[in-house]
């Protein structure tokens, strides 16, 4: 079968591996489609902490069932379309005694970790599968990086009639202003760049925007924005040093601080701030079963921004392009998917 490879930073090719083979107690999938997400673009870049070269990339999927035991457990059947929870947890360290199985000390998601899915076959344990309940594999891709939005903004427990920030446009930024809307938020993103503000307040995702140009101006809008309170929550989703610390400035006293964005930069602050403001800071990591659960149900509802989120669709022989071009992406490209239905 054919398998996409990013081989070193900015180089992705397309090799020829060998099948999968499905042991008892594992689903074999037929890949339909795959979803770049922010850490395989790092990877691309050579900028995301977790990833080792030559690598399959890809944890963002749908694809359909060709294999599974008859009878399991979930309810999986042969022709069922799907999608996967990608974490895999040890089961054995403290997290995930606790059932913190986001948070497992050794972690191994696919295509950070270990190789991914982005592949025409692939193999994964029974349990790690979601029944897709009849949803557009094209926007069952990009069920996961909508958890993992949902995850964050479950942490920062937002509640109707909250002011929230979220800082960054990008995918993961806008379905998390999605899901802060969706428990009665009042959003607002901040993005460095105008054009993916645009996207944002387009899609209905916020109630308004701050272009991120500075962190004077970023605080003069933050201010008039909430009348000098700051915000209920900020969440994070750049992964910057730089936009951690707008989160934490623009966090009201008592406030809650987000970080889902993953970096390798160190930032230095004065974090005699944090006490100052009695800040609760959350990291956010992973999502779990209920996250996918809810978040799929929600798509069956027709109640998630996905349609409008994926702005392009590549084949999966164009992955090199499709890559380059997300890297390149001056405001005008959120969800890139690949068609892994026809290498």
């Amino acid at each position: 079968m054919k398998a996409i490879y990013i081989d070193a930073p900015g180089k992705v090719s397309i090799r020829e591996v060998p099948m999968p083979e499905r042991k008892k107690g594992e689903v074999l999938l037929k890949l339909l489609y795959g979803g770049i997400c922010g850490s395989d673009l790092g990877s691309y870049r050579g900028t995301f902490a977790y990833f080792d070269y030559p690598r399959i990339p890809g944890h963002e999927l749908s694809a359909e069932i060709l294999e599974c035991d008859e009878n399991n457990a979930y309810g999986l059947k042969k022709g069922m379309i799907v999608t996967c929870n990608p974490y895999f947890n040890c089961g054995r360290c403290y997290s995930c005694r606790r059932g913190l199985v986001n948070a497992c000390t050794d972690n191994q998601t696919l295509g950070c970790q270990r190789d991914g899915a982005f592949s025409e076959y692939f193999v994964i344990p029974e349990e790690r599968v979601y029944d897709g309940k009849g949803a557009d594999p094209r926007l069952l891709a990009a069920v996961e990086p909508y958890c993992i939005s949902w995850h964050g903004v479950s942490r920062a427990d937002v509640k109707p009639g909250d002011r929230v920030l979220i800082v960054g446009a990008g995918t993961i930024g806008v379905l998390a202003a999605a899901a802060a809307k969706k428990k009665g938020a009042r959003v607002y993103s901040a993005d460095i760049m105008q054009g993916k503000l645009d996207m944002a307040k387009a899609m209905g995702v916020c109630d308004g925007t701050i272009l991120n140009d500075g962190p004077e101006h970023f605080m003069e809008q933050v201010m008039e924005l909430t009348d000098g309170d700051g915000f209920d929550a900020a969440i994070e989703a750049v992964g910057l040093p730089s936009t951690f610390q707008n989160c934490i400035d623009a966090a009201c006293f008592g406030g809650r601080v987000v970080l889902i964005g993953v970096g390798k930069k160190n930032l230095d602050f004065n974090f005699t701030l944090i006490q100052k403001k009695e800040l609760n800071i959350f990291g956010s990591r992973n999502s779990l079963e209920r996250d996918f659960r809810a978040v799929i149900d929600m798509l069956g509802r027709g109640e998630t921004p996905l349609d409008r989120v994926i702005t392009h669709t590549y084949p999966a022989r164009d992955a090199a392009k499709a890559f380059e071009d997300l890297s390149n992406d001056r405001g005008n490209m959120l969800k890139v998917v690949l068609d892994l239905s026809g290498f």
